[in-house]
């Protein structure tokens, strides 16, 4: 037999070609979830009417075309099979009819009644309350009321194509197959009166809904009890003459019902004690029932609408509930970040304000650098204009780029170069920490420059023996572009914002890669920087929380980072950001339970973070959902003034933001924007997170392409001459 060779390209190429157009998980759930909560909101809009409802009600027309035995027929027209006859309606007979219903509160109180005297009624029920109360359309049927179409949104059918009747009609009787397994054969039109009200407009969509196999019921007494006359005015419109048989007009919806049900509870003995009798339709024509049972592959769609409709009820009412928490956190939050920012501004900026003694003492900068070379000298530079003592060390992490060599070519003085092969950020920062000299040691990135007083600012907190650790003040040093001025906005009015709250409640979450200064002797005591997490500062912060350390907010001590310049390059820091918080998060869950300072962070630190950081986040994009809603489908004014409220509360607090942090306000004209696109992009980067976290998804750390456009303060250092006798450590 010959053997059959596959070229190994060709297998190669396909398996690729497949890998490319499967849809990874992360991105999948997320859009199906998203799918769902948009099908779950338009049905809930369809069956509230709120979607697709047509209000016009067409005013009274020429008669001339509908025939004259209708006009002066009876309430029942039947126009099946090309026929066009009337009936009435024998003596002492009445049917009482229901429109608009069912509703929950007075539905049942008008079955309680009907029961209460054993008479049997006409429900025309409408498509949308029927799909959202099943339980009393199947009750009706259970007691020997008969159902009937009063079409799925009520809109007057004379303005209705041919198609929107039968789509109607259809759905209406899908809601009543699922809710009570029967088909019925009875119809009336909405905003409907006696036959000779009957016009040129009206008679030929009576003419198509006979074809379609339905009769048209309207009626012969009106009670008018929408209008609420008066239970003894009801019972009086509602009352034939002469013991005649009669056809009622009623309601058990579309408002208050009370004086109905008071009336029906008189009008039942008085009549019956006058010799009529209360019959459903069929049964006063002493017809076949008009009902029929629903069963094979129509009772399951039935059923299956029910289902979706019920199902979309319960989802939207969550939403409404998550909507309301996630309004309440927010409020909450921006009141907290008012008042207690505000505390911590007074407090640290008041005259004679110290911590202790001046901070004296060097310091050691640690520069962990991975293919840092279009950002290293200018980061390095900006640390010798520093007005502290300092020693800089700058550990390579296995650069591809000669980042390394460009340290060294600088020859700067009190600057060492530690390399390593490529092990990631908390190991570089580890190896920095063990090689450094002194006891404070600060931590900055490789792309982020200092200003001259920064290190000065950043230690003097230590001057308190309780302080482990300080957070500096990071800002965006390439704020023009338009991505990078959202990010400036978000760097002062979230994160500085929220650091001066967490201070005030001693339960600072994270101190930022970009600034932060720390005791070497509590870096030892927890063991150093960790790699179980993604977000290596949040974890150690969180670490020297739980061993009794207190970490304080330096709002002076300035540094200026190059935030990501690219949607994707934003993306990839921000899902590693959210989830290395869930898992720092995890981690340290441990504390809710323990006593004394870990107890006290568990209690106080992990839920605000939580909340503030995780869920909130995650549920905010529900303000925006049922803002398009309202935009879309109303009311707009009103969800317009309502965003526009939420707008003008951010914005203030925005302003109150730039005011501490002495910023130009001019930035703050791009918000409206940046409420629109960036927030929306932050909040899939955290529900993406979410379904890393819990699929077990592993994330890898992603480097981030560097420009090298911010500088230290002021423009670069001038160069000094190299001293070709330095050695870098090993």
């Amino acid at each position: 037999m010959a053997s059959r060779t596959r070229r190994p390209g060709a297998a190669t190429g396909a398996l690729d070609g497949a890998r490319r157009r499967r849809v990874p998980l992360r991105l999948l759930l997320p859009t199906l979830l998203l799918v769902a909560l948009v099908t779950m909101l338009m049905l809930r809009g369809f069956v509230h009417s709120e979607i697709l409802a047509d209000h016009r009600i067409r005013p009274e027309a020429a008669t001339g075309h509908v025939p004259e035995k209708i006009l002066d027929g009876g309430p029942v027209i039947d126009t099946r099979s090309g026929r066009t006859s009337t009936m009435r309606l024998p003596d002492h007979r009445l049917v009482l009819t229901f429109d608009d219903g069912p509703d929950p509160t007075w539905t049942p109180k008008v079955l309680d009644v009907l029961k209460k005297h054993h008479a049997h009624a006409v429900f025309f029920v409408t498509g949308t309350m029927a799909s959202r109360y099943p339980d009393l359309v199947a009750r009706m049927v259970a007691e020997g009321h008969e159902v009937g179409l009063h079409t799925f949104n009520h809109p007057d059918l004379s303005y209705q194509s041919k198609r929107r009747i039968d789509w109607e009609l259809s759905t209406n009787q899908l809601a009543i197959s699922g809710a009570a397994g029967v088909r019925t054969s009875l119809f009336r039109p909405p905003y409907s009166s006696f036959a000779d009200a009957m016009d040129d407009k009206s008679w030929p969509v009576t003419e198509y809904i006979g074809s379609r196999g339905y009769i048209t019921v309207v009626n012969d007494t009106d009670s008018e009890d929408w209008q609420k006359p008066g239970v003894a005015e009801i019972v009086r419109r509602a009352t034939p003459h002469g013991g005649k048989g009669a056809i009622v007009l009623m309601h058990d919806s579309g408002g208050d019902r009370h004086q109905t049900v008071q009336a029906l509870d008189r009008f039942l003995p008085g009549l019956q004690a006058e010799g009529y009798r209360f019959q459903n339709l069929t049964e006063a024509l002493g017809a076949p029932s008009a009902l029929t049972p629903v069963t094979g592959v129509d009772a399951w769609k039935g059923k299956a609408w029910i289902s979706l409709v019920q199902a979309s009820e319960k989802v939207t009412d969550i939403l409404v509930v998550c909507l309301a928490v996630v309004g309440s956190l927010v409020i909450c939050r921006f009141a907290l970040m008012l008042l207690l920012s505000g505390l911590h501004a007074r407090r640290v900026r008041r005259r004679g304000f110290r911590w202790g003694p001046p901070v004296t003492e060097a310091v050691s900068v640690l520069v962990p650098a991975y293919n840092e070379a279009k950002c290293i000298e200018n980061t390095v530079r900006s640390l010798m204009a520093s007005e502290h003592p300092i020693e800089v060390v700058v550990v390579d992490d296995g650069s591809t780029d000669g980042t390394a060599r460009i340290v060294e070519a600088m020859g700067l003085p009190n600057v060492r170069v530690v390399r390593q092969l490529n092990a990631g950020k908390p190991a570089a920062l580890n190896r920095g920490v063990a090689n450094a000299r002194y006891d404070l040691v600060v931590m900055m990135d490789g792309d982020t420059v200092f200003e001259p007083a920064t290190v000065r600012e950043l230690v003097q907190p230590f001057a308190d023996p309780r302080v482990g650790a300080v957070a500096g003040n990071a800002k965006v040093g390439n704020r023009n572009s338009l991505i990078g001025a959202w990010q400036h906005i978000e760097y002062v009015m979230g994160f500085n914002l929220d650091r001066r709250m967490y201070d005030i409640l001693r339960c600072m979450p994270t101190i930022p890669g970009a600034v932060g200064a720390f005791r070497r002797s509590a870096l030892e005591r927890v063991g150093g920087m960790s790699d179980d997490t993604l977000a290596e500062d949040t974890d150690i912060t969180m670490a020297l929380h739980r061993d009794g350390w207190r970490v304080v907010y330096a709002e002076n001590a300035r540094a200026w980072t190059e935030a990501p310049e690219t949607v994707q390059q934003l993306w990839s820091q921000r899902y590693r950001w959210s989830y290395g918080t869930m898992q720092a998060i995890w981690k340290h869950r441990g504390a809710l339970l323990e006593r004394g300072p870990s107890g006290r962070f568990g209690r106080v630190g992990l839920p605000l973070v939580s909340l503030f950081m995780v869920v909130a986040p995650l549920l905010a994009p529900l303000i925006d959902v049922f803002l398009l809603y309202g935009v879309v489908f109303g009311p707009t004014q009103k969800t317009v003034v309502a965003w526009l409220g939420v707008l003008a509360i951010q914005a203030a607090c925005a302003a109150y933001a730039f005011r501490l942090d002495r910023e130009r306000m001019t930035h703050l004209l791009s918000l409206p924007l940046q409420q629109i696109l960036y927030r929306q992009l932050m909040y899939v980067v955290l529900l993406q997170s979410w379904i890393t976290a819990l699929t077990g998804g592993r994330l890898r750390w992603q480097k981030l392409r560097r420009t090298g456009v911010v500088e230290a303060p002021g423009g670069p250092m001038p160069h000094p001459r190299p001293h070709s006798d330095r050695r870098p450590v090993a």
